[in-house]
């Protein structure tokens, strides 16, 4: 089959299209003829051999995969041939096949374009459960979005909203800025020339936020820390910055402040119900029309490196698509 291979831990350089073997389907899994993938920065972690998961070399990249159900294992109920499914895996996307663990597959409505569907599962995933069943955002509450024209981010202004929150972003210029506005956003902070704690307390008369959603870390997390009020909460969903922040414990005492960490890949195991029950809700959310995932970039597998060279370069609003077979506009 045709993928993107990575034959070495390296830069994207070695990156190309080539030819893999089609995987196996273990029991408990399904085969897909991939449409297209989502791009993301673990990806680009785990090419260079620098993510917490090593794959077996030469492999494709990629974690997120839409497209068609071509085979299900015999063990595998719910899930039926020809459906049109999004999926995360470990890595694979990248190609004309993957396979994956039925329980971390779903049925997409219909009218939901398999670009869209690609970008979906991680960011959506991320920001659902980190807003609803971690933060436990009430409405009418304000909630400070980092990082708000990014994958996570954006999905979180527009989940936030719909769950009733008056939410602040935070991002770097105006152009970015106005992307959050479009799905959401109350008030906006460039942090490029505003400083974010003094902005907050401006907007919200000196009380500060009640919630954090942090995807960036850094002097974002810094100022977080005194932007939010007596009691507040953060959600500590990633590191964009490049920079790990060391939490000054005295900080949490003295404001009763709850720092919460969050990685959502490991609820697929620790709480697949939890998962299931989300993307339920999502799903229904998007056939509903009440969500409008965002994709700014759109290239061919042969245009990897570009891809990834987009995302890590900031350049990117929303998510990032690979399109590894050719579509129409039906199946696209």
């Amino acid at each position: 089959m045709r993928a993107v291979v990575c034959a070495s831990f390296d830069d994207d350089d070695q990156l190309g299209v080539g030819e893999l073997p089609s995987p196996d389907l273990p029991q408990g899994y399904v085969r897909i003829a991939v449409r297209a993938a989502g791009v993301n920065f673990a990806d680009t972690l785990m090419v260079k051999g620098k993510y917490q998961v090593k794959p077996q070399l030469p492999f494709a990249p990629g974690l997120e995969a839409a497209g068609f159900v071509t085979e299900v294992s015999t063990d595998v109920d719910g899930i039926n041939v020809g459906d049109r499914v999004m999926a995360s895996v470990e890595h694979g996307a990248y190609a004309e096949e993957a396979v994956a663990k039925a329980t971390n597959v779903y049925v997409i409505p219909e009218k939901m374009p398999f670009v869209e569907a690609a970008g979906f599962p991680i960011v959506y995933g991320t920001s659902h459960i980190g807003l609803v069943h971690k933060l436990r955002i009430q409405p009418g509450e304000t909630l400070l979005v980092h990082g708000a024209a990014g994958g996570v981010g954006l999905t979180a202004v527009e989940i936030g909203k719909l769950l009733g929150a008056r939410v602040i972003a935070t991002a770097g210029g105006q152009d970015k800025l106005e992307i959050a506005k479009q799905y959401g956003a109350d008030d906006l902070i460039d942090y490029r020339t505003e400083d974010i704690r003094e902005r907050v307390k401006v907007l919200t008369d000196g009380r500060g936020a009640d919630a954090v959603y942090d995807p960036v870390g850094g002097s974002a997390f810094d100022a977080s820390l005194r932007a939010v009020v007596q009691g507040g909460r953060i959600l500590v969903v990633g590191f964009a910055s490049g920079t790990v922040p060391q939490i000054p414990a005295n900080i949490l005492l003295v404001k009763n402040i709850t720092v919460i960490g969050y990685y959502w890949g490991a609820h697929r195991i620790l709480d697949p119900d939890l998962v299931h029950g989300s993307f339920k809700e999502l799903l229904q959310w998007y056939a509903d029309g009440k969500l409008k995932p965002h994709v700014s970039h759109v290239y061919p597998m042969e245009d990897v490196k570009l891809a990834h060279e987009v995302l890590t370069g900031r350049k990117s609003t929303g998510k990032v698509v690979i399109l590894t077979a050719d579509t129409n506009k039906d199946d696209a």
